[in-house]
C-alpha cells in the first residue's frame, strides 16, 4: 500500500486518451492520493519515489456508479419476471430480518465486486425499515471504508408506504390483506427527519472516501413537508439530494394524479431542482422535464440495465443530453439488476440508444457513453472532475487492464473496446486514491474467501426469518401484477416502451 506522503510513479503503461481516442505510452506521477504529473515514458520522479510496472497494462479512470443500493447485495437472483412495483411489493421480504452486521455484508459484497469491475466510486440508495439507524449507517460507511472504494451514501427514505401511494391500489385489496400492508407503512417524517440529522451532524468518515447524501425514495411516496424538510436537511449540511424520478410510467401517472402535474415539476415547486440534485431512471421524462433539469444544472443517473430488466422502458438519453442534462450511468441494485458491472451498463448505455430508432445520430456514441460513467456520474457523486478521468491535480483512482487478453486483442480504437468490448475480465489491478485495492486480480482489502462463508451463513438465515414475509409478499404480489399494469396501459404523451404499444 502507498502511504500518503509518498510518491509513486506508474511506468511503462498506455493511458486511454478519450479525446484523441487513443491508448498513449505515458508515465503517471502520484503525489499521496492525487495525480501530480503526467508525461512521456521515463519521466523525472522523485527519488524515493517507489515504482509500478505497468508493462503491458492499459490505464483508464476508474468508472463512477451513479446510483446503486447496497442493501440488494444479499437478495442478488431473488425474482425474475418482476416489474419495479413488484419490486418494491417484495421490499419488506428481500430487506427483511437484517442485523447492522447483514447490512455491513451486504455493502462490504457489493463493493467488493465494484472494485474487481474497474469501479472506484458509488451513490449508495440504502434503505432501512422503518427509519434509517445511525448503526446500520456506520455499518454501511464502514464496509466503503474497509473495502477502499469511494461512496456517497444516502439513507433511502419515505414517509408514505407504497401501497398509500399508487392512488387506488390500497381500495383494491381484500381486508385481510390490506391489514396486512398498513403493517408496512412508514414512520411519522419527523422521526426520520431526526436521525438523518444525527446520521449528518455525527458524519466520522473522511468525505473525501465516504460522504453523506439523502435520498427521499420517490416523490410521491414523500408528503410535501417530509420533501420540504430534507430540502432544507440538505441545505443545512451541504450535501446532495437523490430521489428516483418517473422510473415507471406508473409513477407518471400516480404522479400526475397526485399532483396534476409531472413529477419533476413539483418537485421544483418545492425549491429541490438543482446543481446537487439526482434523479433516478427518468425514464418516462418529457422533454420539458429534460429542459427543467437542464436549466437548473440537475444530474440524472441513468440505469439502462435494470430499466430493461424491470420492464421500466427506454430512457431518451440524447434527449437529456439535447437539454444539457448531466447525464451519469449507474447499475441500481443488484436486487433488481443482478450486477454490479459498470463496463455492462455502459455497454447497455450505448445499445439502448441504438434500438430506439433508425436515426444514427441519435444513437449515444461510445465517448459519450464513457464520459457518463466517469464525468458524468462524478459530477452527481458530488465530487466534479476530481475523479472520473486522468489528470494532473485529479484522485489517483486508476483501473489497469490486461492488453494481453482477448477483450483487448487487437487493440483499435479504445473507447469502443472500453464501452462495448470490456466486461471486467480484463481488470488486473485497481488503484483509489494512490493506494492498490486490487493487484494481480487480488482485492488486497477483503478476504473474499471468508466473506464468501459468511454471505452463505447469512443466506441461510435471512431465507428462514424472512419466509412469512415472503407468504404475504407473494399474496400482494398478485394484486399489485393486476392493478399496476392497468395504470401503465392509461394514455400519455410520450413512450419509452421497447413495444409500440402496451399490451
Amino acid at each position: 500500500m502507498v502511504k500518503a506522503t509518498t510518491h509513486t510513479v506508474i511506468r511503462g503503461g498506455r493511458m486511454i486518451d478519450p479525446g484523441k481516442r487513443q491508448a498513449v505510452a505515458a508515465d503517471i506521477l502520484i503525489k499521496g492520493d492525487t495525480i501530480a504529473a503526467i508525461g512521456r515514458p521515463k519521466m523525472a520522479a522523485p527519488q524515493d519515489a517507489s515504482t509500478i510496472d505497468a508493462q503491458g497494462r492499459l490505464l483508464h479512470a476508474g468508472l463512477v456508479n451513479a446510483h446503486m443500493h447496497s442493501h440488494g447485495g444479499l437478495a442478488r437472483g431473488l425474482g425474475d419476471r418482476w416489474t419495479l412495483e413488484l419490486l418494491l411489493t417484495a421490499g419488506p421480504w428481500l430487506g427483511g430480518g437484517r442485523t447492522v452486521r447483514d447490512k455491513y455484508l451486504s455493502a462490504l459484497l457489493v463493493a467488493c465486486e465494484m472494485l474487481l469491475k474497474g469501479c472506484t466510486a458509488t451513490y449508495d440508495l440504502m434503505a432501512e425499515f422503518p427509519t434509517p439507524s445511525v448503526d446500520g449507517i456506520d455499518a454501511v460507511a464502514r464496509a466503503y471504508s474497509d473495502a477502499g472504494l469511494r461512496a456517497v451514501l444516502a439513507p433511502m427514505t419515505a414517509d408514505i408506504s407504497f401501497f398509500d401511494a399508487i392512488p387506488g391500489l390500497m381500495d383494491r385489496l381484500p381486508p385481510a390483506l390490506r391489514r396486512e400492508a398498513e403493517a408496512f407503512r412508514l414512520a411519522p417524517y419527523r422521526a426520520s427527519i431526526r436521525q438523518m440529522k444525527k446520521i449528518l451532524h455525527g458524519w466520522s468518515y473522511d468525505r473525501a472516501l465516504v460522504r453523506p447524501a439523502l435520498a427521499p425514495t420517490i416523490p410521491h411516496h414523500c408528503s410535501d413537508p417530509f420533501l420540504a424538510a430534507c430540502r432544507d436537511l440538505a441545505r443545512d449540511y451541504g450535501v446532495g439530494m437523490h430521489t428516483h424520478v418517473s422510473e415507471s410510467k406508473v409513477q407518471v401517472i400516480a404522479g400526475y394524479q397526485r399532483y396534476g402535474t409531472s413529477l419533476t415539476w413539483h418537485l421544483d415547486a418545492l425549491g429541490i431542482v438543482g446543481p446537487d440534485f439526482t434523479v433516478a431512471h427518468g425514464v418516462w421524462l418529457d422533454h420539458d422535464d429534460m429542459q427543467l433539469l437542464g436549466d437548473k444544472g440537475a444530474s440524472v443517473a441513468h440505469n439502462p440495465g435494470s430499466n430493461m430488466r424491470l420492464g421500466s422502458g427506454l430512457a431518451d438519453m440524447r434527449g437529456m443530453l439535447e437539454r444539457k442534462v448531466n447525464v451519469g450511468i449507474g447499475t441500481d441494485g443488484a436486487s433488481c439488476a443482478d450486477n454490479q458491472n459498470m463496463y455492462e451498463a455502459m455497454r447497455l448505455a450505448s445499445f439502448a440508444s441504438k434500438v430506439q430508432g433508425p436515426d444514427i445520430e441519435r444513437w449515444i456514441t461510445t465517448d459519450e457513453a464513457l464520459h457518463a460513467a466517469t464525468l458524468g456520474s462524478a459530477r452527481a457523486l458530488g465530487f466534479g472532475d476530481d475523479i472520473g478521468r486522468l489528470a494532473p491535480g485529479c484522485k489517483a483512482d486508476i483501473v489497469f487492464l490486461e492488453l494481453a487478453h482477448p477483450n483487448w486483442m487487437p487493440c483499435n480504437d479504445p473507447v469502443n473496446a472500453l464501452v462495448h468490448a470490456e466486461d471486467g475480465t480484463a481488470v488486473h489491478s485497481v488503484m483509489v486514491g494512490g493506494r492498490m485495492v486490487v493487484e494481480n486480480r487480488k482485492l488486497l482489502t477483503v478476504d473474499l474467501a471468508t466473506l464468501a462463508r459468511e454471505v452463505d451463513e447469512v443466506r441461510e438465515r435471512l431465507q428462514r426469518a424472512t419466509r412469512p414475509a415472503k407468504a404475504v409478499c407473494d399474496r400482494l404480489e398478485k394484486v399489485v401484477g393486476a392493478f399496476c399494469p392497468g395504470l401503465a396501459r392509461q394514455p400519455l404523451h410520450i413512450h419509452r416502451y421497447g413495444a409500440s404499444h402496451a399490451h
